[in-house]
C-alpha cells in the first residue's frame, strides 16, 4: 500500500523520464517490500529552481557534494518492514534512478513514513486494509 511523492526540480524530467523514475520506484517496492504489481500510485511534483534549500554535503561519504538536481522521494506505506529491506529499497530505488537519468545517487534523497492500515482509505469513503484485515470486502 505505499503512496509515493517525488518532488524534483522544474524542467529537470520529461514525461518519459518521470515514467521511468516512476516505474523503476515500482519495481523496487515490487522486490524489496513484496507488494502487489497493482498496489500502483505515485505522484510527481515539481518544485521551482531555487526553493529547495539544503546541505550539499550533511552525511555523505568523500568528497561527493549535492546538487540543483536533488530528488526527493517520500514514501507511505504500512509498517512491518525490516532495517534490511528498507536500506536495500533505498540502494535499489538511487541506483535504478541514477541509471536511467543523469543523476547521481546523492542527489537523491529517499524517506519512508509508516503508517497503520486504519489510516488509509483507497477511495468510496472505505479504510479496505482495515475491512480485508477483518474479513469483510
Amino acid at each position: 500500500m505505499p503512496f509515493v511523492n517525488v518532488y524534483y526540480p522544474e524542467g529537470l524530467l520529461s514525461n518519459e523520464e518521470l515514467k521511468k523514475v516512476s516505474i523503476s520506484i515500482h519495481h523496487s517496492l515490487i522486490e524489496h517490500f513484496k507488494i502487489p504489481e497493482d498496489d500502483y500510485f505515485h505522484m510527481f511534483l515539481h518544485y521551482p529552481s531555487k526553493q529547495f534549500f539544503y546541505d550539499p554535503n550533511y552525511l555523505l561519504k568523500g568528497e561527493e557534494k549535492r546538487t540543483e538536481k536533488i530528488m526527493y522521494v517520500s514514501i507511505t506505506c504500512g509498517p512491518g518492514r525490516t532495517i534490511n529491506q528498507k536500506k536495500s529499497l533505498y540502494q535499489s530505488i538511487s541506483k535504478a534512478i541514477s541509471n536511467h537519468l543523469n543523476i547521481s545517487t546523492t542527489d537523491i534523497f529517499i524517506t519512508l513514513n509508516e503508517t497503520s492500515a486504519e489510516n488509509w482509505s483507497f477511495g468510496q469513503g472505505v479504510a479496505q486494509m482495515v475491512n480485508m484485515r477483518e474479513g469483510k470486502e
